[in-house]
């Protein structure tokens, strides 16, 4: 069973791109186990809307934004806005602000 399904905005295909094959592979990994268990360690709230996929390889912090589309009976999607490596504990408030705006213009564009 699925809780959701994961659509991956152009600036979030863009940074995964970027990634080298073995890490592209483990957070695509996470991605889909967290489709399946809604664990918490790998899919979790940060503030508002946004949240975010956790990935933790080669000593990196991999962090995906997403937020939650559920306009759509049928199906729950949660919409990738972009990714960063992050360096410190604390999520920085750019990127947190990055994926409001594209959280509207997303919502904006579907209307």
């Amino acid at each position: 069973m699925r809780y959701f399904e994961t659509k991956f905005l152009d600036e979030a295909d863009e940074f995964i791109a970027k990634l080298d094959l073995k890490t592209i592979k483990k957070m695509l990994y996470n991605i889909d186990l967290a489709e399946q268990t809604n664990d918490p360690r790998l899919i979790k709230k940060l503030q508002g809307d946004i949240w975010e996929f956790r990935t933790k390889y080669a000593g990196m912090q991999i962090r995906l934004l997403a937020f939650w589309d559920k306009t759509e009976s049928k199906d729950t999607l949660v919409v990738a806005t972009h990714g960063f490596i992050k360096k410190v504990d604390k999520i920085p408030a750019n990127e947190i602000q990055r994926a409001i705006k594209l959280r509207e213009r997303y919502f904006d564009n579907k209307h």
